[in-house]
């Protein structure tokens, strides 16, 4: 049997809808906040030493908001909405501003994937409008790095994870899509590295630590799948570590 979940320590109340996506942001001497995305396309701002909602922001015309992340340089906001948009929020000073967007042209559910790298800009991953293909940006210049779309088919891409190895080239990006298949991209070589078919349902979400080359992936069959990284950056799928409802980790 699975394990009760624990007690809340608080609950926060006042969205107004259904809530798609959180974001922490605990910079050291700053107010710790949470930022939530709703379905009727408001993004807001929780302090968590009031608890309470300090702002609300809305930049999506109604649409559900399915990602929000902060640029830990700037502080900047990004928002990712069903309405094809990703913003960039100036939140500086009181500040609710949009000063900048991105048209992504995804009609899809995947959530954007963001690299900050060591120059000061940022990488900014995201589907595109044909299904299967991958965008990738430079922020904030918006100047386009690459597009990455499988030779195979696998259907709409699901979800998405960029990231910067502590060795060799990089950045590498993890990708889930439709037909259950993970696919790991060099980004610089604009190529795919390996491929594991790790569900036989679409690949709804995933989690990787880059420290220890492990990921955990679900998909519609209510089902995770555990699976490695190797040296050689081939995907491999923990057999023994397929787990079904009601069972934990």
């Amino acid at each position: 049997m699975s394990r009760p979940a624990p007690s809340p320590i608080y609950t926060l109340r006042g969205a107004g809808g259904p809530l798609n996506t959180l974001h922490f942001s605990c910079l050291a001497g700053d107010t710790p906040l949470l930022f939530s995305g709703s379905g009727h396309g408001v993004v807001h701002i929780w302090n968590l030493n009031s608890r309470r909602a300090e702002r609300n922001l809305e930049g999506h015309s109604g649409s559900s908001v399915i990602w929000v992340n902060t640029l830990q340089s700037t502080g900047a906001l990004l928002s990712q909405g069903r309405d094809m948009q990703v913003c960039q929020w100036d939140l500086r000073e009181g500040r609710s501003e949009v000063v900048d967007s991105v048209w992504t042209g995804s009609v899809g559910f995947c959530q954007c994937s963001l690299l900050e790298t060591s120059s000061g800009s940022s990488l900014l991953a995201f589907a595109g409008q044909q299904t299967e293909e991958i965008k990738i940006i430079e922020l904030p210049s918006k100047k386009p790095v690459c597009t990455l779309v499988p030779d195979a088919k696998v259907g709409m891409v699901m979800c998405i994870k960029l990231w910067q190895p502590d060795s060799g080239p990089g950045p590498l990006l993890l990708a889930g899509y439709e037909d259950g298949s993970l696919l790991l991209w060099d980004v610089t070589q604009r190529c795919k590295l390996s491929e594991v078919k790790a569900h036989p349902e679409p690949v709804m979400c995933l989690t990787f630590d880059t420290k220890r080359l492990r990921g955990i992936s679900a998909s519609c069959e209510k089902k995770l799948s555990s699976w490695i990284l190797d040296g050689q950056n081939n995907l491999q799928v923990s057999r023994g570590d397929t787990l079904g409802e009601g069972q934990t980790l």
